[in-house]
């Protein structure tokens, strides 16, 4: 008789909403590398990014970063105070920010059809991981089309398909629709984790919150019901 092996580590889902030039999503998606990383033994993770433009009215070819920040944040000072603030707590997690790099504050709606494109072709999470290190490490400006799709084909997707992808009018149409879905859910800021579609997460919290969450998710879904042979449950 063969010998039947089952599966039995717990898969957790996550659903990630973000924008391509949030700094929070960034350091909030390291964050959360960590804590999976630290549980990888116990369970499964199946993570997923979906749209959410902060900006979905900035110009098809940006502005100004600085310019557009300090009007944002209340001045030159107040945007020195919140980037190099911000460019340290990402250092702590690792990742290199650096503000005098970007010189254009892009529209992020082609960034995120190719996000979501990426899903489809088996690398999203390498493609979020590009777009995030062109803008905030290497001051890519992501409103330029040949620059996403050399940002894409570098995190393994197909020239050509992203071309033409780039060029496609209802990709960006559903970019719109998505997001329309995520602010019916109550959705306001990003980054926000939706896990195994029931328990929402705001913010970019630190590891050990994800690990606490996960071990506590991790165990209804260890415990879930099942049929037996015998027909007691079911």
């Amino acid at each position: 008789m063969k010998q039947i092996f089952l599966m039995t580590k717990p898969v957790i889902k996550i659903d990630v909403v973000s924008d391509v030039v949030c700094p929070w999503c960034y350091i909030g998606k390291r964050r959360l590398e960590k804590a999976i990383d630290q549980l990888a033994g116990a369970y499964d993770f199946d993570i997923t990014y979906h749209p959410f433009e902060l900006n979905p009215e900035m110009p098809a070819s940006g502005k100004n970063q600085k310019e557009y920040l300090s009007d944002k944040f209340g001045g030159e000072d107040r945007y020195d105070q919140i980037t190099n603030q911000t460019t340290r707590v990402a250092a702590q997690e690792g990742l290199t920010f650096d503000f005098n790099k970007q010189a254009v504050s892009p529209n992020t709606r082609k960034a995120h059809s190719i996000v979501q494109f990426a899903k489809n072709e088996g690398r999203q999470l390498q493609t979020v991981e590009a777009l995030f290190k062109a803008y905030f490490s290497d001051g890519i400006d992501l409103s330029d089309d040949e620059n996403l799709v050399t940002v894409a084909v570098a995190a393994g997707l197909d020239e050509a398909k992203v071309r033409t992808l780039l060029q496609d009018e209802s990709a960006l149409m559903q970019i719109a629709l998505e997001e329309q879905e995520m602010y019916k859910l109550g959705i306001s800021g990003v980054p926000f984790y939706i896990i195994n579609n029931k328990y929402g997460v705001s913010g970019a919290q630190a590891s050990e919150t994800f690990v606490n969450a996960f071990q506590q998710i991790g165990k209804e879904v260890a415990s879930g019901e099942v049929c037996d042979v015998d027909a007691k449950n079911c």
